[in-house]
């Protein structure tokens, strides 16, 4: 049986987490100038770097409103409960993905 009250710390530690990483990534997303005084290739690379830390910032910030929905759906009484099979989720895998609502079988 899952100690909720271990997961929701667990849970709320990640969404600290994500929150900074959030923040980092906000600050690698600024557009690059196209007045600055670089090379073009290193302006290439600068516009490259900035397009991969705009999808690491929108599946962190995905990642992180799934996490404030764990928090609200905890205490549901279908939580950790298979939406497909109705079986429910291993506590192991709620632990490592706890906004996981289909178990590993049903994932595949």
């Amino acid at each position: 049986m899952l100690d909720k009250t271990l997961f929701i710390e667990k849970v709320k530690q990640e969404i600290s987490k994500l929150e900074k990483t959030i923040a980092l990534y906000k600050g690698m997303t600024n557009p690059v100038s196209p007045d600055n005084a670089i090379g073009r290739v290193s302006r290439m690379d600068a516009i490259n770097n900035k397009s991969v830390n705009d999808a690491a910032l929108r599946e962190a910030e995905q990642r992180h409103k799934k996490m404030l929905l764990v928090l609200e759906k905890v205490n549901d009484a279908d939580f950790g409960i298979c939406r497909k099979c109705k079986q429910p989720i291993p506590e192991g895998r709620l632990l490592i993905r706890p906004e996981s609502v289909l178990c590993v079988n049903c994932a595949q």
